[in-house]
C-alpha cells in the first residue's frame, strides 16, 4: 500500500465525500439572485456575478467623507460635502454607491431574514477595502445602533451584522453594546439635508459597558447620505474617550432625492 493511503486517510476522504454529497443534495445559492454557487467559490453565499457588481467600485473618493470626487478634484483638495459640514469622524471608507445592485442588497439586508446577508456584506467590505482600512489602524468595531423599538420590529440591526462580518474577517473585537439610541429617529423622512443634521442631534449615548479611552473605532453603518448619523455617533464616541473614529459604510448616496433636498 503506498505511503499515506492507510486508515489514517479515511476520515479525510469520508469528509470530502460527505461535503460532495451535501453539495449535490443542497447546493449553495446566492443570497441576492438565488443562482447556484459552485463549490470552491470565495464566498459561499454570493455568486461571482453579484460579488462583482457589489465590489467593483473603482471611483476616486474623498478620504474624509467617502463621496465620489469629480474628474478634476484630487483627494487632497477635499470635496463639496466636506466644505459644507464638519464631520466628527476622522476618515470614511465605502464599498460602493447606493444604486442598482448595491441598493437592492441593502434593502434585502433590512428585511426580517436579511441578517445573514448583512454579515456577508461586512466580510466583502473587509476583504475589498483592506488596503483603505489599513491606512487607518483601528482596534474595535462599533455599529450604529437601532432604537430598541425599531430593533424589535425588524428583528435585527443590519449595521450590527455588518460589523460582525468585518470584525470576524479582521480578527478584532466587535462591541455592539457600547453605543445606544436615546430616542427613535427616522432620517429618510426628513425634508432636507439640514433637517437630517438637526434631527439626529442628541440621538446617541455611550453605555456603561463602553471602554473607549484611547480607542480607534471603526464605526459601521449600511448607508451614508449626508454623514449626519455617523458624525453624531462619532462625536459621542470621542466625548467618551475615543482617540479616532473611522466611518465604514457599504454605500454612499451621491445626491439626495428631490423629496430630501
Amino acid at each position: 500500500m503506498p505511503s499515506g493511503e492507510g486508515p489514517a486517510m479515511w476520515p479525510s476522504a469520508l469528509q470530502s465525500l460527505s461535503r460532495g454529497v451535501l453539495q449535490l443534495l443542497y447546493p449553495a445559492h446566492c443570497l441576492l439572485c438565488d443562482q447556484g454557487i459552485p463549490e470552491g467559490s470565495p464566498y459561499s453565499s454570493l455568486c461571482s456575478t453579484c460579488l462583482l457588481s457589489l465590489a467593483s467600485d473603482a471611483s476616486e473618493t474623498c478620504p474624509g467623507c467617502a463621496a465620489t470626487l469629480g474628474a478634476f478634484v484630487s483627494p487632497g483638495q477635499g470635496c463639496p460635502a466636506c466644505s459644507l459640514h464638519v464631520f466628527h469622524f476622522d476618515a470614511a471608507v465605502r464599498l460602493g454607491v447606493y444604486r442598482d445592485e448595491m441598493r437592492g442588497a441593502i434593502l434585502k439586508m433590512k428585511s426580517p431574514t436579511g441578517d445573514g446577508l448583512a454579515e456577508v456584506m461586512g466580510t466583502v467590505f473587509a476583504r475589498t477595502r483592506q488596503a483603505d482600512l489599513s491606512r487607518h489602524p483601528w482596534n474595535v468595531v462599533v455599529p450604529i445602533p437601532l432604537h430598541w423599538r425599531h430593533r424589535m420590529i425588524r428583528g435585527h440591526n443590519q449595521a450590527e451584522e455588518m460589523a460582525r462580518g468585518i470584525a470576524t474577517e479582521c480578527g478584532v473585537p466587535c462591541q455592539t453594546n457600547w453605543l445606544r439610541r436615546t430616542r427613535p429617529v427616522v432620517q429618510h423622512e426628513q425634508p432636507s439635508a439640514r433637517a437630517r443634521w438637526d434631527n439626529i442631534r442628541g440621538a446617541f449615548a455611550t453605555t456603561r459597558h463602553a471602554s473607549l479611552a484611547g480607542a480607534t473605532v471603526l464605526l459601521t453603518d449600511d448607508v451614508m447620505t449626508t454623514g449626519s448619523t455617523l458624525s453624531e455617533a462619532a462625536k459621542v464616541l470621542k466625548a467618551a474617550g475615543a482617540k479616532r473614529v473611522i466611518a465604514a459604510t457599504l454605500a454612499r448616496r451621491e445626491r439626495l432625492n428631490v423629496s430630501e433636498r
